[in-house]
């Protein structure tokens, strides 16, 4: 049976220490998703690595990340948020160390995936906030940590780029700027972030956690492998089979498991289920634009008749530098709309921008204040999206599933991100120009076009599930925690409204 810890006094004073301390963690979670991207060709070149080999430093991310995300956001509920952060950092911490120091592709592969696990800290960080902050704040609270992603994933690409300059470019200062992030991540939790004030208690559903797990990597593993394998090759194909098999045998297992570590009904749930469905078309959207814009500004424009020749760092800094600081200040007026208006109407306002972004991008793409502009506004769609969809979650699941439900949704974005970065690469790939010999072929304008009109289309499907797919959320039920005092149960209902206003 679970069980319930009595509440600790409110810590009003804190707060704002909470919500620094906890947007810092998040933004460093987002910074391992980023951060190797600048750099596959210096860690191919140095550690003789090929194509494929090297593609794992960025794959064994994603796949830890879909492993561990769902597991530790479940294991945070039952048994304590703090010390599931606290560990979750140190483990950080230790594969950051470990690829920062190490010469060899396996080890850095090893380090990446105790890096991946650290994606867990984000669904901990909003259990952490609902617990803590008043009802009032709570929205303003998680728009600011959630509005810390896009923000960390364009900082880590300024940083690699900057660290990476010059004729000798080292890549292990960038897992050691990560190892000095983490630390001080680690240093905040432990001296800000109050013990937890619930724990829902209860066994832990390792055999639902394997299942899953199997699952996820079922259906990543053919995506980010699949440009390499051959997208009919009999390993694509055999994976995604899989994949199909492992969800029927995940959800006979967890309707059968006393304590499942996914309630099935909260995850089928209406709001949950289209929430889920708007972060894997955000997370689509914002790896298109980050990735496309990136290869588009350093295509050699006297070479293909595009492009603007941009150095890495120049196509970090310049053109997408812009994008993350607009989603940071973004997601603070996401977090008010979603107060004011509610979170459908902030969703279906975010999308809206994102189709305006992506439009604009698609039809006028040749001078740099189009690009740039474009990408604020795709920027601003991201942050109000980030801003409402925690908003959705938290009103829609009882305060102990809080952590699994964030991390699902976590999880719905790396998903899109996977789809984006498979359509990318093959649609870059499949109409290239024929270069002079010795030179690789590179990819025609038409096809950069192609992927910015379905990420703009990826909106469109958002604003459909905004309008049509999320109704008023359900008011949460406080089965498995603590019984509120009647000013607190005023202070629910008033968030709740706010959620979703009739």
């Amino acid at each position: 049976m679970s069980h319930s810890q009595q509440a600790a006094p409110s810590r009003p004073s804190g707060h704002i220490g909470i919500i620094l301390v906890l947007g810092l963690a998040a933004m460093v979670v987002s910074m391992m998703q980023t951060l190797v991207v600048p750099i596959l060709g210096i860690i191919q070149s140095d550690l003789k690595a090929t194509t494929a080999n090297v593609s794992w430093v960025t794959t064994a991310t994603l796949l830890s990340a879909a492993v561990f995300t769902p597991l530790l956001g479940r294991f945070g509920d039952q048994h304590g948020k703090k010390p599931t952060l606290v560990g979750v950092l140190g483990v950080m911490i230790a594969g950051s160390v470990l690829a920062a120091t190490t010469t060899s592709l396996t080890w850095l592969i090893v380090g990446r995936v105790m890096q991946g696990a650290a994606t867990a800290i984000f669904p901990l960080a909003l259990s952490v906030l609902r617990e803590e902050i008043r009802p009032e704040k709570l929205h303003g609270a998680m728009a600011l940590v959630s509005g810390t992603l896009a923000f960390g994933s364009g900082l880590a690409l300024v940083g690699a780029g900057l660290l990476t300059q010059g004729s000798d470019p080292d890549y292990h200062r960038v897992f050691w700027l990560a190892a000095v992030l983490a630390v001080v991540a680690l240093a905040g939790v432990l001296f800000v972030v109050p013990a937890s004030r619930t724990k829902t208690g209860g066994r832990t559903d390792w055999l639902g956690a394997l299942t899953l797990g199997m699952l996820l990597v079922l259906v990543l593993l053919p995506l980010s492998q699949g440009h390499e394998w051959g997208w009919t090759s009999g390993r694509t194909l055999g994976a995604f089979a899989g994949a199909i098999v492992m969800t029927g045998i995940w959800v006979l297992t967890e309707s059968r498991v006393k304590e499942p570590m996914v309630d099935m009904k909260m995850f089928v749930q209406r709001s949950v289920l289209f929430t889920n469905l708007a972060g894997l078309l955000l997370g689509f959207a914002m790896f298109t634009q980050f990735i496309g814009v990136s290869y588009l500004v350093q295509m050699p424009e006297d070479l293909v008749g595009y492009g603007f020749g941009a150095s890495v760092l120049a196509a970090s800094v310049v053109y997408l530098l812009p994008t993350t600081l607009v989603s940071l200040v973004g997601a603070q007026v996401g977090g008010v709309l979603v107060g004011r208006l509610g979170a459908r109407v902030t969703l279906a306002a975010g999308a809206g921008f994102g189709v305006l972004g992506f439009a604009w991008l698609t039809a006028a793409h040749d001078t740099s204040a189009s690009v740039i502009g474009s990408g604020m506004l795709i920027g601003l769609a991201i942050s109000f999206g980030y801003a409402a969809m925690p908003a959705l979650i938290v009103a829609s699941v009882p305060a102990g599933q809080t952590g699994i439900a964030n991390g699902l949704n976590s999880i719905s974005r790396s998903v899109g991100s996977a789809v984006a970065s498979a359509v990318i690469t093959s649609l870059l790939a499949s109409k290239t120009i024929e270069l002079p010999a010795g030179m690789p072929a590179l990819p025609q304008e038409s096809q950069f076009t192609t992927g910015f009109a379905i990420a703009g289309a990826a909106f469109v499907l958002v604003a459909i599930v905004a309008r049509f797919g999320l109704r008023q959320a359900p008011a949460p039920s406080t089965a498995g925690v603590r019984k509120a005092v009647p000013s607190e149960t005023a202070e629910l209902a008033q968030a709740q409204s706010q959620a979703e206003p009739v």
